[in-house]
């Protein structure tokens, strides 16, 4: 499936600039003159000073974005193969977003999210058609084993583990982990003992499983195929809590308020990359792609309009289409 994704001017660049002013009036010796002077010099000084902290303020917000490019376009290797000549093919679970979902639009179900706006980035650059393969999360790493897809874009973190196994690109994204419980037990769980025996859920396969796994070791831990699996369970009370990728997670309590985030996860490997399988020749042209969409900025595009997209009430399904390639109910 090839889609071709509007992307909404988001990013504005705003720079400030302080300049000192000059002084034509005569020599003056008064010592009111020469308080005057040493006082105009000291409030150039703090002006100076100020606007030097502004300008490493700025340059401090910029080194906290974890994933940036080089600045520069990088060059698109072409040396390489795919499974299908003249097509991309990738693995994703459309049910994680706003990183990959069904926007329905006049009644068609369109994949949409950043991963998918990447996908087609990268395809395009490649000059590739873009072949989309939905499935469940745990079956992707899989299917790129196998040899069955190109690459797998599905928000995966390269864990030491999975790069034993696996290529990864360079980051793209950095999200968190977030402990979602439902907003009216927030004085009664406040830390991972509260839930020893109780039932607890993650996705299959994925980083918060081992999350659970390590936190909540004596919970009754409670593994679903997908994310839109684990959010009803947590509502009707079936989980007590569960673990959630951050962005999706603030995600779902806009449409869910009655969940909260309880705290945030600790962990070490935080940013999300390409899945390749070993040894993949399309890792260097892959890795240029994405150095070209965080330095050009397309990459905070390709977020706004997802979150945007996400954010559309009733348009929004996360889930596999069925045999018609119709939304089905949640």
């Amino acid at each position: 499936m090839k889609k071709n994704l509007s992307v909404i001017m988001a990013a504005i660049l705003a720079a400030a600039s302080l300049a000192g002013c000059g002084s034509s009036k005569p020599a003056e010796t008064t010592a009111a003159a020469t308080t005057a002077a040493a006082t105009e010099a000291a409030s150039t000084e703090a002006a100076t000073e100020a606007a030097a902290e502004t300008t490493a303020a700025a340059e401090e917000s910029k080194t906290d974005v974890a994933a940036q490019g080089s600045g520069e376009i990088a060059e698109i290797p072409t040396d390489f193969t795919t499974i299908t000549p003249g097509k991309l093919t990738i693995g994703t679970s459309p049910d994680f977003a706003p990183y990959e979902f069904y926007h329905v639009n006049d009644g068609t179900p369109e994949l949409a999210g950043f991963d998918i706006a990447l996908a087609q980035r990268i395809a395009d650059d490649l000059g590739l058609e873009l072949q989309v393969v939905p499935m469940d999360f745990d079956g992707i790493l899989m299917e790129l084993q196998n040899g069955n897809i190109d690459l797998g874009i599905s928000g995966f973190t390269p864990t030491p583990e999975r790069a034993q196994t696996f290529d990864f690109s360079d980051l793209y994204y950095t999200g968190g982990q977030a402990f979602v419980i439902r907003g009216a037990d927030s004085d009664k769980y406040k830390d991972y003992a509260d839930f020893d025996g109780l039932p607890v859920g993650a996705q299959n396969g994925s980083i918060q499983m081992d999350l659970a796994q390590k936190n909540t070791p004596n919970a009754n831990i409670i593994g679903l195929a997908k994310v839109t699996d684990i959010i009803p369970e947590l509502v009707s009370g079936k989980l007590e809590g569960a673990f959630i990728e951050t962005p999706v997670a603030e995600q779902y309590i806009k449409n869910y308020p009655e969940l909260k985030i309880a705290w945030d996860v600790e962990y070490d490997t935080e940013g999300y990359a390409i899945a390749l399988k070993k040894g993949s020749d399309l890792l260097p042209a892959v890795n240029a792609v994405v150095n070209n969409v965080l330095s050009d900025g397309s990459m905070d595009e390709y977020i706004t309009t997802a979150q945007e997209l996400a954010s559309d009430d009733g348009n929004v399904f996360e889930g596999q289409l069925d045999e018609n390639g119709k939304a089905a109910a949640n």
